[in-house]
Parts: structure tokens; C-alpha cells; sequence
């Protein structure tokens, strides 16, 4: 099976490369079950009901969220009742929605999607990992090939994630800094792993933010209104290949330049 992840989606511009290019790039490079991280969708920060509902018929099977999840207040009973979004499984057990979800891959097979957030500068409720053991395991009951989000600042935090989940689950992948790193691989236990698939938007820009507010904010330290940028617009993020054990076999980057 192979399996596309999307990095993160910014703004009008990633979503509309996302709606003209998803379908027929899942087509060009065989894939069976896309996953899309979409939690900076709505103006770069936050995710609607109409926006999710979009990328998912864009060619989604399950979109993943991060700490920017609660930045649209009318999202909260969509995740509710949502079993293809999902959000950071160790937020609050009080919070709307589901951290794990399985849905069927193309020609049936389960899989498991599993969404965390990393500690450092993002204050999640609990560490994802008190819960990750328990997430695996439930994931395990239900499917073979089993997906990690792993949405977090830093590389240590994803690194290690990727080494303590090697050979229980299909691929550890991250998002979050919206850079795409050089360091996909499949582990000796049969993990694929990358510490950041990349973003899906506008690359001229700051992390897909207007430069000029961005250099403005970082030089003089005032209160800037942060815009999404136009320029330089391409999808990123990774392809796994996996057996029927849900073993990784092979991990490449995706880049595609669009228009």
C-alpha cells in the first residue's frame, strides 16, 4: 500500500493547490490513503466545518489538526461528530473529538490515524507519551497500518517519538514548523519516519506568512496582523510504502510546484 501525507495547508492559497492537484496526484503516484494535515486552512490559523468539508472531497480520507485547533470556535461540535478529523489526542479528555480514528484505504484495507502535539512551546493537556502506548494499542486492535501525526516544535521531541513507536506502528511523521527535512527513512523495526513533511502553500513568504509583517514583527517586537502570502505556491509533504503487515518498506519526500 502506499500512503501520501500532505504537510500542513495554509491558507487559500495551499487549499486551492490542494483542491486542483490532490485527486490527480494521488493517481500519479498510486496511492491508496491520503492523510492532510489542515489546521492552518482557515487564513492560516484554525479549521471551519466548510473548509474540512472541502478538503476532504478534494481527495482526503482523514485530516489531521494541532494547536490551532480551537481558533474557529464553530469546529468544536463538527469535531464532535467527526470521525475523518481528528485533533491532538492528548489535549484535554473534556475537549470535543477524537485523537484516533480508522478509515478504509481505497481497496478496503483499515487504517489507523493517530494525531498528537508535542510539549515544547505548544502546552498540551497531558505528554503524548502517556497516552501514545495505550492510542497504539487500540489502533492495533483495528488495523495494520497505523499513522502517526506527530505536531510539535521540536526535532528532539519527534525523533524520539519516531524511535519509541519503531516497529509498532506504519510511519511517525511530523508537521508543525511548515520546513520539509531531509531525514526520511525507515527505521531498523520497520517505522518510517520524517521529522517534517513540509507545508502546503505559499513558500515566498515567512512559514507561509507575509514577509514584510513577519520581519516587521521580529524586528521592532510591535503587534503586527499576520496575512497568509501568494507566492511561490507548491504542495509538500511524504510518500510510505508498507506491506500487508503494515511494515514500512520506503519513505520519499513529495514536492509539486503549482500552478
Amino acid at each position: 500500500m502506499r500512503i501520501l501525507f500532505v504537510g500542513d495547508v495554509v491558507g487559500a492559497p495551499g487549499r486551492r493547490a490542494l483542491e486542483e492537484r490532490l485527486r490527480p496526484l494521488r493517481e500519479e503516484l498510486g496511492v491508496m490513503f491520503c492523510i492532510v494535515n489542515g489546521e492552518n486552512a482557515a487564513d492560516g490559523v484554525g479549521i471551519t466545518p466548510k473548509l474540512a468539508a472541502r478538503i476532504l472531497a478534494a481527495g482526503a480520507d482523514v485530516i489531521t489538526l494541532g494547536n490551532h485547533t480551537w481558533r474557529r470556535s464553530e469546529i468544536n461540535a463538527y469535531l464532535a461528530g467527526s470521525e475523518n478529523v481528528i485533533r491532538p489526542a492528548n489535549f484535554s479528555a473534556a475537549a470535543p473529538g477524537r485523537g484516533l480514528t480508522v478509515a478504509a484505504a481505497k481497496d478496503g484495507t483499515p487504517v489507523a490515524v493517530i494525531n498528537l502535539l508535542g510539549s515544547l512551546f505548544l502546552t498540551p493537556a497531558i505528554s503524548m507519551f502517556e497516552v501514545v502506548d495505550g492510542l497504539v494499542e487500540e489502533a492495533r486492535a483495528q488495523a495494520k497500518v497505523i499513522v502517526v501525526d506527530v505536531h510539535a516544535e521540536a526535532t528532539s521531541e519527534k525523533v524520539a517519538l519516531s524511535r519509541w513507536l519503531d516497529g509498532r506502528v506504519t510511519a511517525v511523521l511530523g508537521t508543525h514548523t511548515h520546513v520539509q527535512t531531509s531525514d526520511a527513512r525507515v527505521q531498523r523495526g520497520g517505522t518510517a519516519a520524517m521529522t517534517d513533511v513540509g507545508m502546503t502553500g505559499p513558500h515566498d513568504s515567512v512559514i507561509g506568512v507575509r514577509a514584510d509583517a513577519a520581519i516587521y514583527r521580529m524586528r521592532t517586537g510591535m503587534p503586527v496582523r499576520f496575512e497568509t502570502a501568494e507566492g511561490g505556491i507548491r504542495i509538500e509533504g511524504a510518500v510510505v510504502d508498507c506491506d500487508e503487515s503494515g511494515r514500512a518498506t520506503a519513505i520519499e519526500p513529495v514536492r509539486v510546484e503549482w500552478p
